[in-house]
């Protein structure tokens, strides 16, 4: 039973996306994740410009007269959402947390699978796998999902994409599609406090930056439609000019100072940034994994719709 004042906040953020979901998302959606297969609906009398390939010869031979075959798309699809619940996620330099915002396109992502038949699953991780939530169908099942993803507790503060992942290919017995909501912070970027502690001594060691795995990407993106959803602050991207500042790293605890007010230490740390993102981006290629990028300080419905294009597009040529 989900207590009143936590169903009234599920409610209101439902309430915020649904239009999205009714007016936009749910249809493309629809069209950039296929279904498992086809069925056989019915045959029909042959039109020119029908694939000869779909040619029912047995009925032809019958009806003296050529047919084809009409399928319909499966479309039922398990989509398991997986977010990350790892304290980095708490940062915010703008109006929403990055946690927050992963709540609300999951919510968007759940509502318009359910407006599509679809079941939804949930798997919370920091650097373990904190809770999984089997796919079920139907709008209660998924204010459960929203529910938890606003409220868990995680019980630890570090990240691991990579075992999260490795989780997902061992539990998801057919092929899904498998969204991953995170930050990517620990993965393939140090830390704040790490890049700063450099940055005060004007070195950064690439040796010393963790990468999530190509493998593990690679290894699921066989089996499942594998989609990454990376939510970036601003202020992850360029330091802001605001003189001396105390930052914490908030998945170890760590603390330094650095002086912001150095240009020359604002643009190495943005340079530093800007090439851990190519080195992720390259990564997602490697792996054959779509991804999309949002940030806290712009609307996301935009770089999913542009997503969505770009998967319908691509669709159709095939």
């Amino acid at each position: 039973m989900i207590p009143k004042e936590l169903l009234k906040k599920i409610r209101l953020l439902e309430l915020r996306t649904r239009r999205l979901v009714d007016e936009t998302m749910a249809g493309q959606y629809h069209s950039a994740f296929r279904g498992q297969g086809m069925d056989f609906d019915e045959v029909r009398e042959y039109q020119p410009g029908d694939e000869v390939r779909a040619i029912d010869w047995n009925v032809t031979a019958r009806m003296n007269h050529p047919f084809v075959k009409k399928f319909r798309e499966e479309r039922e699809l398990t989509v398991l959402l997986m977010v990350d619940l790892s304290a980095s996620g708490l940062f915010g330099s703008v109006d929403q947390s990055k946690r927050e915002l992963a709540a609300e396109i999951a919510c968007v992502l759940a509502f318009s699978a359910i407006r599509n038949q679809d079941r939804v699953g949930l798997l919370l991780f920091t650097e373990v796998v904190e809770k999984f939530i089997p796919p079920r169908k139907g709008r209660r099942h998924v204010l459960r999902v929203i529910r938890d993803i606003l409220f868990h507790k995680p019980q630890y503060r570090g990240t691991s994409v990579n075992g999260a992942l490795q989780f997902a290919n061992r539990i998801l017995p057919h092929r899904a599609v498998v969204l991953v909501l995170s930050d990517f912070l620990g993965e393939t970027n140090p830390s704040r406090a790490e890049i700063a502690a450099h940055l005060r001594r004007r070195v950064v060691r690439s040796e010393s930056l963790g990468r999530v795995s190509a493998t593990s990407l690679r290894q699921v993106s066989r089996k499942h439609d594998l989609v990454a959803i990376q939510i970036v602050d601003p202020f992850e991207e360029q330091l802001p000019g605001l003189g001396r500042l105390v930052l914490q790293d908030a998945e170890t605890g760590e603390v330094v100072e650095v002086n912001t007010a150095d240009q020359r230490r604002r643009d190495a740390f943005a340079q530093r940034q800007e090439k851990t993102r190519r080195e992720l981006d390259r990564l997602f290629r490697q792996a054959k994994v779509d991804a999309i990028r949002v940030r806290t300080d712009a609307p996301y419905d935009r770089a999913l719709q542009q997503f969505f294009d770009t998967r319908d597009k691509r669709r159709r040529r095939g």
